[in-house]
């Protein structure tokens, strides 16, 4: 009965604060908005409450009022900006009534208190994440004026840099946020007395320049008061700022370096930016900024062997990184109870931030591979993150994964004592497909002839699931599920060649090699080449699948292609060529001996060379019915073309 009683308590002293926003005396309007706005202060209960009793839109009515004075516009405005302060559901009740379009309509005011006022709340109303980015530019009006607003004071400084970082996400915004001149009308901010303004134009540059070369480019020229922005950002970085300004301005140097505006052998880079960047992954550091800074240095290293290097060996950066799989430890001094909480819920940020670090310094060096798979547990550590629930951690373990499978020697020790192969199965069960993609790429290494998780993997159901791959709408699978098929078939026994043709079926076949994509159509050939090689395989499957392959050869060999699939092709003949019953195919098609003799006559020396192997194999002496068959190319007059080729200045074409 109590808690019923308090709750009416409530309510009825909120009906009362929204009675008061309707008195027909202004004075009084005016003081419930002020009494409003000291009640609703930190009280998440009390602004719930007024918003069910529909003061928001009573609010935005006196603020858009030209009869309401202009303290009472803003004092309207700095409660909307405490109410959307609350909880989420605050802010979706804010953007129902409709309340951005007004606040923007404000900003044409002449006041500037009633401006930064508006500024605020829109600030806090943007900065939440239920709202959508896009109301920002629906009027194509607004950038322009709050490029305009820039100038006014350091309050519209600091909210409308905030509103552009919340608010730029992806290439669309950044191009209009350049077009409309953000980079010259923010640059002077770097150097503003006011640490928030200088904070807040640095992160509006962070996000500006994000994988964006235009941006980068221009900015690598600009200079405020005669010192280049690299070189401001690089004074933002030193050991005695604020660790979010060097955090920033290590992301501005890195996506100003990936964008190809800055060397990566610049010493602001090597120097400056990678060594800030390692000590954001120390154990001093909290949870979120050691997140960060490994997130961004694995984007600076990513592509970058001598970075990759220096990176490894900068202050045991490896073993560092291990911690992230152990926290929060028993011994973590953290006695904040508040901050416990928060990290517990956050520690697979951690581990997804070290997979992505270890994945970019594996990358390309065998040494700092092995280092890596040396680091205690790593091995297991990188097989639980594959099954984690967060889609994240897996797809930046199975991304680890990848980049430590390039390694001949790991695949055979390492991936084979860990038996990795069985949770990366089962990653490939029901993926997403950006985990798709990276598991499939790993799949394909781990299929390399001298894998020796090759076996088991092919007797745990590969073929069938690679078959499926090569049937997806998604590019980057197609060509996965068919490299790694390619991988499968070489050398590989008959049977598991008859179970791959199987798996594929003629028309999937025909399929893929009419691909629009170059890359699926050459990695289709080298799985036919690969599938007919030694003889006797050669001349079973051209028993079975004879008719439908040399169909597919003619097609290639018509069509629009570039000299390298024209001469996959051409080595797939010169492969049929060498079986023992399958030469007759090509010896009964007269279509497809005409095509020999026109490749051997070409201006292109490799498609000649291709092409000449066909007729070697056709010809060889020491073969039943080879007469027969130097008779039948006599005819056609290939003789003579060989005979003019034997004179030819290249030498392979020559000896040949």
């Amino acid at each position: 009965w109590e808690c019923t009683l308090h709750t009416f308590e409530v309510t009825a002293s909120s009906r009362h604060y929204v009675d008061r926003l309707f008195d027909l005396d202004p004075q009084k309007v005016l003081q419930g908005v002020i009494d409003m706005k000291n009640a609703v202060i930190g009280n998440n209960k009390q602004k719930a409450n007024l918003i069910v009793l529909g003061a928001v839109p009573r609010l935005l009515y006196l603020l858009q009022q030209e009869t309401s004075s202009t303290e009472l516009r803003t004092e309207c405005a700095v409660v909307l900006g405490s109410l959307a302060m609350g909880t989420e559901n605050n802010v979706k009740s804010l953007l129902d009534c409709h309340i951005i379009p007004a606040l923007l309509q404000g900003l044409l005011s002449p006041d500037l208190k009633f401006i930064e006022a508006c500024l605020r709340c829109l600030r806090t109303i943007f900065i939440s994440p239920v709202t959508p980015e896009d109301l920002l530019y629906a009027d194509t009006t607004v950038i322009s004026h709050l490029m305009a607003l820039l100038s006014r004071s350091r309050y519209t400084q600091e909210y409308i840099c905030q509103i552009f970082s919340h608010c730029c996400k992806g290439p669309d915004h950044q191009t209009n946020l350049f077009n409309h001149g953000a980079v010259q009308n923010i640059a002077h901010l770097l150097v503003s007395t006011s640490y928030k303004v200088r904070m807040q134009a640095l992160k509006c540059f962070s996000v500006l320049a994000f994988e964006n070369p235009q941006v980068s480019m221009t900015l690598v020229n600009v200079s405020v008061d005669g010192e280049l922005l690299p070189q401001i950002f690089v004074k933002m970085l030193q050991r005695d700022k604020p660790i979010e300004m060097q955090l920033t301005s290590a992301k501005c140097l890195t996506s100003m370096c990936r964008a190809g505006a800055i060397r990566t052998d610049d010493s602001c880079i090597v120097l400056k930016t990678l060594p800030c960047l390692v000590r954001m992954c120390s154990k001093e550091r909290l949870l979120e900024e050691r997140v960060e800074g490994a997130e961004t240095l694995a984007y600076l290293i990513e592509t970058d062997v001598e970075l990759q290097r220096i990176a490894s060996i900068t202050d045991h950066l490896i073993v560092m990184l291990a911690d992230y799989f152990k926290y929060p430890s028993s011994v973590s001094a953290i006695t904040d109870i508040k901050r416990l909480d928060h990290d517990l819920k956050h520690a697979h940020e951690l581990r997804q931030a070290a997979f992505k670090l270890y994945a970019s310094l594996g990358a390309n060096d065998e040494d700092i591979r092995k280092k890596i798979i040396e680091t205690e547990n790593m091995m297991d550590r990188i097989v639980n993150g594959l099954s984690e629930s967060g889609i994240k951690v897996r797809l930046a373990a199975v991304r680890c994964l990848h980049s430590l499978s390039r390694s001949v020697q790991q695949l055979r020790t390492s991936f084979q004592d860990h038996a990795v192969w069985k949770p990366l199965m089962k990653v490939l069960q029901n993926a997403p497909n950006e985990i798709l993609v990276v598991a499939s790429s790993t799949l394909c290494n781990l299929l390399l002839e001298f894998s020796p998780s090759k076996e088991p993997i092919l007797e745990s159901g590969a073929i069938e699931l690679l078959c499926s791959l090569t049937q997806s709408e998604n590019l980057a699978l197609r060509v996965n599920g068919i490299w790694a098929l390619m991988n499968v078939a070489f050398q590989a026994e008959q049977k598991i060649k008859s179970d791959i043709l199987r798996g594929l079926s003629t028309e999937q076949l025909f399929q893929l090699l009419s691909d629009s994509d170059v890359n699926v159509l050459m990695k289709t050939l080298g799985l036919l080449r690969n599938l007919l090689s030694t003889r006797p395989h050669i001349d079973h499957i051209m028993s079975t699948h004879g008719k439908q392959i040399m169909q597919a050869v003619t097609l290639i060999l018509e069509g629009e292609h570039n000299i390298e699939v024209k001469e996959q092709t051409l080595c797939i003949l010169a492969n049929i060529a060498d079986g023992t019953t399958a030469k007759e195919l090509i010896m009964t098609n007269d279509d497809i001996l005409q095509k020999i003799k026109y490749y051997m006559s070409h201006s292109n020396a490799k498609l000649q060379l291709a092409a000449m192997f066909c007729v070697s194999n056709l010809i060889w002496n020491e073969e039943e019915g080879s007469q027969e068959r130097q008779d039948k190319l006599r005819d056609m007059g290939i003789v003579d073309i060989l005979h003019k080729l034997s004179q030819s200045s290249d030498p392979n074409l020559c000896d040949k």
